[in-house]
C-alpha cells in the first residue's frame, strides 16, 4: 500500500508535513509513504532532522493552492499542483490513499474530478469526532462540505456514518441521531422536519433528535446535521480545548477535543481514502491523518459504502 501526503497544504507546510511524515512512517509497518510536493524543500527538512529520505517515496511538483483560494478555479488552473497531483495518482491506482491539511474546498472538488462519488450517493460528506463525558465518542456529519442540504442527503449522511462508526470504530449496531432544536419530533426548522420520519421509517437504529446540550451525553453514534450546522458544531467543540489551555484547566475529557488526536476527517461517499487535515495541523495531527487514511483504506470502508448504496 501507498499512502500519498500532500506536503505543501496547510498554515505551517512544507515543514509541519515533513515532519509530520517522519512521525508516520516511524508508527507504520508495511505502506509506504509518498511526498508530494516540493521535493528539494522536503529533503532539506529531512536533512536537517537527520532522517534519510530514502524513507520515501517523492513526486515533485511546482505548484501549490493556496487557502483561501477558489476551489475549482485552482483545481483546473493549477494542474502541477501538489492537491491536482495527489488526485491523479489516486485516481491512477499509483496511491491507495491521499491526505492533506490543504485547501478543503479542492480535496472536494478533486475527490469528485478524479475518484469520483460513489453511485448513489448525492454527496459525500465529511466526518468529525465528538468526545463523550462517559468515554469513548460519536461521528458528527456532515461537518462543512455541504451547507446547504435536501432531506435524502442527510438520510444517506446516516448510512455513511453508519458504515464508517462499525468499520472505523468498531460500533456493531450505531445508535444514529438528528441534530435538532428539541427532543420532539415535531421540533425543527422544515428541513429537520422532512428528514425525522425518512430516518424513522429508514432500516437505520434511528433514535430520535438530539439537542445541542446532549451532544457530549452518549445519547448517539452517529449524528446527523447539515454542513452548516455541524461545522459551527465542531467549531465551537474545538474551542474548548482551547479556552481549557488558556485557563489552565487540566481535565481529561477537554483534553479529548485537541485536533490533534484526530488527525482529519474523511470525505465519505468517494471512491477512494480521502483525508483533510486542520489547515493548522502541526506535525502530531499530520502523523495521525496519515493513520486515519491508512485505518479507512485497509478497513474496507469504502467497498462497504459502495455495497451500501448498489
Amino acid at each position: 500500500m501507498k499512502i500519498g501526503l500532500d506536503i505543501m497544504g496547510g498554515d505551517f507546510a512544507p515543514e509541519a508535513a515533513v515532519l509530520g511524515a517522519i512521525l508516520a512512517h516511524k508508527a507504520l509497518s508495511g505502506p509506504k509513504l509518498v511526498l508530494i510536493g516540493d521535493k528539494e524543500a522536503a529533503e532539506k527538512i529531512l536533512q536537517e532532522n537527520n532522517y534519510s529520505p530514502d524513507n520515501f517515496e517523492f513526486v515533485h511538483t511546482t505548484e501549490v493552492i493556496g487557502m483561501g483560494e477558489h476551489p475549482t478555479k485552482a483545481i483546473v488552473q493549477k494542474p502541477d499542483s501538489s492537491i491536482s497531483v495527489g488526485f491523479r495518482l489516486l485516481k491512477e491506482g499509483a496511491i491507495q490513499a491521499f491526505s492533506s491539511a490543504g485547501n478543503t474546498g479542492a480535496m472536494l472538488v478533486g475527490s469528485m474530478f478524479s475518484v469520483k462519488a460513489v453511485p448513489g450517493v448525492l454527496r459525500p460528506a465529511i466526518t468529525s469526532v465528538v468526545p463523550q463525558v462517559k468515554g469513548g465518542l460519536s461521528v458528527l456529519l456532515d461537518v462543512g462540505a455541504n451547507a446547504d442540504c435536501k432531506p435524502d442527503m442527510l438520510v444517506q449522511f446516516g448510512t455513511l456514518g453508519k458504515l464508517y462508526a462499525q468499520h472505523i470504530y468498531k460500533i456493531s449496531n450505531p445508535r444514529i441521531a438528528l441534530v435538532n432544536i428539541g427532543e420532539e419530533e415535531e421540533k425543527g426548522n422544515i428541513l429537520n422536519l422532512a428528514v425525522y420520519p425518512l430516518l424513522k421509517n429508514s432500516t437505520l437504529n434511528f433514535v430520535g433528535n438530539v439537542e445541542s446540550r446532549h451532544l457530549f451525553d452518549d445519547v448517539a453514534d452517529v449524528m446527523v446535521a447539515d454542513g452548516y450546522t455541524g461545522n459551527i458544531i465542531i467549531k465551537l467543540s474545538e474551542s474548548f480545548y482551547e479556552i481549557a489551555l488558556k485557563k489552565k484547566i487540566k481535565d481529561e475529557f477537554f483534553d479529548r477535543f485537541n485536533y490533534e488526536q484526530y488527525g482529519g476527517s474523511p470525505i465519505l461517499g468517494v471512491n477512494a481514502s480521502v483525508v483533510v487535515g486542520h489547515g493548522i495541523s502541526n506535525a502530531e495531527a499530520i502523523k495521525n491523518m496519515v493513520l486515519l487514511s491508512k485505518d479507512v483504506y485497509e478497513s474496507g470502508l469504502i467497498d462497504h459504502i459502495i455495497k451500501a448504496f448498489q
